[in-house]
Order: C-alpha cells, then sequence, then structure tokens
C-alpha cells in the first residue's frame, strides 16, 4: 500500500515519524511552518504545503491507497466527507490520537484495508487498535475478506456481501463449502482470529450436499460453475470464493 502520513501539531509530527519508521515507503505531509519538525521526523519521506490540511485531501485520496491522519477525529470526518465515493475505490483512512494510545480505522476497513494497517499500527506503536466492525469485534468471519491473504477473489453483488454478511454477525445458519482451494484460512483471517469457527457456520465438503432452505447464506470456495438449479436457488444469498 502507498501510505500518506498527515499531521498538523508540531508534537503529533514527531508521532508520525514512528508511523513512517513503521511503514516503508510511507509520506509524512505537515504544515510548511513545522518543516523543521518534518524533516527530522521523516527526513527524505517528508513533504510540506502552504495553506489548509483540508485542501490537500483530494491530491492525497487520488495518489494514496492509504492514509494515517494524527488529526481529531471529528476533524478527519469533516475534512474527508465531501470526497468519499464508495467503499471499492475510497482509500483505507486510520485516525491515531496525538498520545498514540488509539489506532482507529474510519474509513474502508476491510476491502480498503484499513483495519489490516491498524492492527499493524497498534502494535508497532504498542497502541490499541480500535475496531467497530461487528466481524472484526466479535472475531467471527468476515465474508469480503475471507481467503484475501492466500490470494482467493470473491463474486457476488453488493446486496449479496450486505446480506451474507448479516447473517453471519447475527449469528444466523451459514453454511461454508470448500471445493478447492488452502484449508489455512481461518487463523491468518483478516486481522487474525483465535479459538474455534462461529458456531452458526457449518462446513461441507461439496455445494451439492447442502441442505440450502437450513441456511440464510451460503459461502462456496471452488473452481467450478454453479449449478444452475443451485443458483436459482441462492440467488442473492451466496458468495462465491476462487482461489488462485
Amino acid at each position: 500500500m502507498k501510505i500518506a502520513v498527515v499531521s498538523i501539531t508540531k508534537h503529533g509530527i514527531a508521532l508520525a515519524g514512528k508511523v513512517v519508521a513503521a511503514l516503508p515507503g510511507a509520506q509524512l505531509f505537515c504544515p510548511e511552518k513545522f518543516r523543521t519538525e518534518g524533516s527530522h521526523a521523516a527526513p527524505g519521506a517528508f513533504h510540506c504545503y502552504e495553506g489548509k490540511v483540508g485542501d490537500q485531501v483530494p491530491a492525497l485520496f487520488a495518489a494514496f491507497d492509504g492514509i494515517v491522519c494524527i488529526v481529531s477525529l471529528g476533524a478527519v470526518v469533516r475534512l474527508i466527507a465531501p470526497h468519499l465515493k464508495d467503499k471499492e475505490t475510497d482509500p483505507a483512512v486510520v485516525v491515531i490520537d496525538e498520545a498514540g494510545k488509539f489506532v482507529i480505522p474510519m474509513l474502508s476497513g476491510h476491502l480498503g484495508g484499513a483495519n489490516q494497517l491498524a492492527g499493524h499500527l497498534a502494535t508497532a506503536l504498542g497502541a490499541q487498535a480500535v475496531l467497530t466492525t461487528a466481524s472484526d469485534a466479535r472475531e467471527t468471519i468476515a465474508v469480503d475478506l475471507l481467503g484475501r491473504e492466500l490470494g482467493w477473489k470473491f463474486e457476488a453483488t453488493h446486496d449479496e456481501i450486505v446480506r451474507c454478511s448479516a447473517a453471519m454477525v447475527n449469528d444466523e445458519a451459514v453454511a461454508l463449502v470448500q471445493e478447492a482451494g488452502s484449508t489455512d484460512w481461518w487463523t491468518n483471517h483478516a486481522n487474525g482470529r483465535k479459538g474455534p469457527l462461529p458456531a452458526n457456520v457449518t462446513q461441507f465438503g461439496k455445494l451439492e450436499e447442502v441442505p440450502l432452505d437450513r441456511f440464510a447464506a451460503v459461502l462456496w470456495v471452488s473452481q467450478r460453475a454453479m449449478p444452475d438449479g443451485i443458483a436459482a436457488q441462492l440467488a442473492g444469498r451466496r458468495v462465491v470464493y476462487r482461489p488462485q
């Protein structure tokens, strides 16, 4: 990920230096009046700007995959709000308090990688990652991240992702059918999971084995095309994963 680290205060810039050190290739952006502090915090990896930090947001959104802001959460909400498009294209945005105690993923937590970035920075800074997405807070399966670390790609509409994710976090019955790919996707999944699979998830080895009427959602890991009859029954409540 290409990461921009933004800070607007003297003490925040000092912390930003630690963030840049923890993220190879990251670039620090700070006000021109703090050029000296920026050069000390991130030598060779800092940029200074004139004017308001809000004026920098469009360029940062266009040029970076992730933005780490050492700015108050409320201020960041106001700064980025006019530039939001959708979860598939918006960059990951993470906020860190100036004391370096909390790391908060606030935008594109899953697809954009903000939750994973926050976890990495929390470890590097000795801080607490504040994860508010339901699947991460409860350490259940994040439907839109399943197998991502293994290179899997998913096929589903936005509505199918929403419906299947809701079934997962609301403890509805979910069938997980794996016909292909590595089985080592749980303990390394998303930000790392501990313990057994969620109790509402039942595993199967073949799609035809699943009593479809008993499950609110079906997650299917396979290389083959879904049979037409089953596809019709699962319309709107399935996600297909393609191992690479």
